[in-house]
């Protein structure tokens, strides 16, 4: 599924649990890695426990990744975050369509404290 030069770059990868996948790669900057995450969150109608373990999950990969790589992380977050972007101005626009819901609200969140974490 990767091109030849994605595979020569590609460090390793690393499933963490159901919903979470990792993949880090060499980037042509020797001290600089590219890791991309790739999840399946949790629906909105999910109980609140599941829904906190994943995104417990998801936050301590991106609390061990450098602040100097470049991090992908991409997915299904079974959010909406509607074009109301105030909180987020930092993290999103306002090309969403309809309202947020209470993931949107969870993502958004998370986007918002990884950015200043990083910022």
């Amino acid at each position: 599924m990767l091109s030849r030069v994605a595979q020569r770059a590609m460090m390793g990868w690393e499933a963490h649990g159901p919903r979470i996948i990792t993949a880090s790669f060499r980037t042509q900057k020797k001290k600089i890695k590219m890791k991309v995450i790739q999840c399946y969150a949790r629906t909105n109608d999910s109980d609140e426990e599941t829904k906190d373990r994943f995104y417990s999950r998801l936050q301590s990969i991106l609390d061990k990744c450098r602040e100097k790589d470049v991090i992908i992380l991409m997915g299904d977050f079974n959010a909406k975050i509607g074009m109301d972007n105030n909180r987020y101005e930092e993290v999103m626009g306002t090309q969403g369509v309809g309202e947020m819901n209470e993931n949107g609200e969870i993502c958004g969140h998370m986007c918002t404290e990884q950015h200043y974490h990083w910022g």
